[in-house]
């Protein structure tokens, strides 16, 4: 089922998310649902947060980028309750979007490697490092768990810029290709 995606300007994307444990109601479908929603969306990650559930859990479909990255060929994974345990190498940056952002993309430098512990939808537990784009799409998601938004990582000048923009889309004044829950839309 298509869910809708939470704009910019709820609450929710602003909370640091809970942990769940393995008897999560419904998890299985949860996940077949995140999916669907992301690719209805043409994105590549898409956190829980963004469906509004306030927990530790994002899905990712890095295909899109193997054209780049051959790496990223079939890089399809779930994680739950993540933890990024340590971040390294240079910064750089690269142009990032988000579906809770529609119609804004800004250059934004993140780590170039990371480490990370996570359950995968079996409850198996991972420890993997991860470099390049891959570490990018997990960093983004990891922030909306974390309650952080990727304008969050902009200069104060650049954030007063998009600021009638942002007010935009809380309002729900955007038109988007998929369905979206605006907190500020007049005649809720």
């Amino acid at each position: 089922m298509k869910l809708p995606i939470i704009a910019y300007g709820d609450p929710i994307l602003r909370k640091k998310a809970s942990d769940i444990s393995q008897d999560y109601p419904e998890l299985s479908q949860l996940l077949a649902n995140m999916f669907e929603t992301m690719y209805n969306a043409h994105g590549v990650g898409l956190a829980a947060p963004q469906i509004g559930l306030s927990i530790r859990l994002f899905v990712i479909d890095a295909n899109p980028f193997a054209e780049d990255d051959a790496k990223l060929k079939g890089f399809k994974k779930v994680f739950i309750n993540p933890q990024i345990t340590s971040e390294s190498g240079e910064k750089w940056p690269f142009n990032e979007g988000c579906l809770s952002i529609p119609e804004i993309r800004e250059d934004i430098s993140r780590n170039e490697t990371l480490t990370i512990t996570y359950f995968d939808e079996n409850w198996q537990k991972h420890e993997e490092t991860y470099s390049g784009l891959a570490a990018r799409v997990i960093q983004h998601e990891y922030d909306h768990i974390e309650g952080i938004l990727f304008t969050d990582k902009l200069s104060p000048l650049r954030k007063t810029m998009l600021k009638s923009r942002l007010d935009a889309i809380s309002k729900g004044q955007i038109k988007v290709e998929y369905r979206m829950k605006f907190p500020n839309k007049k005649g809720k």
